[in-house]
């Protein structure tokens, strides 16, 4: 019974990751079909429509950018406070073998302090 129930969840699993992917590639191919028909609409309809062609370019690019900085930092914010999370859930182990368990929580919080630096320091700002 349970290897039947196994079989089927796998089976809606696997159908479910494929449709799930159809349809994001689906989204991605429309949203790259109406980016270019916007860009052939200006061009067109302006004089000068090379020249707004390339800032709405431009501004598209800068809006990514900034889009995936923020996915760093709120990523950074998370990541820390699961080390955090960690840090004082382990320290409260009442096993004395397990004294020093809570510096695994370092290991999440220095990787969401080096993600935030990044973001804040180190990434391209534009």
């Amino acid at each position: 019974m349970l290897f039947l129930f196994l079989t089927f969840a796998s089976i809606a699993l696997f159908s479910f990751i494929a449709v799930a992917t159809w349809a994001g590639e689906r989204r991605r191919e429309r949203e790259a079909y109406y980016r270019s028909e916007t860009l052939k609409k200006i061009t067109e309809t302006q004089g000068g429509g090379g020249n707004s062609a390339m800032e709405f370019l431009h501004e598209e690019e800068r809006l990514a950018a900034r889009r995936k900085r923020e996915g760093q930092k709120l990523g950074g914010l998370i990541t820390m406070a699961v080390g955090l999370g960690m840090i004082v859930f382990l320290r409260a182990i009442p096993d004395p073998d397990a004294h020093f368990a809570y510096r695994a929580g370092l290991i999440p919080l220095f990787i969401g302090v080096a993600l935030l630096v990044y973001a804040y320091f180190l990434a391209p700002q534009d």
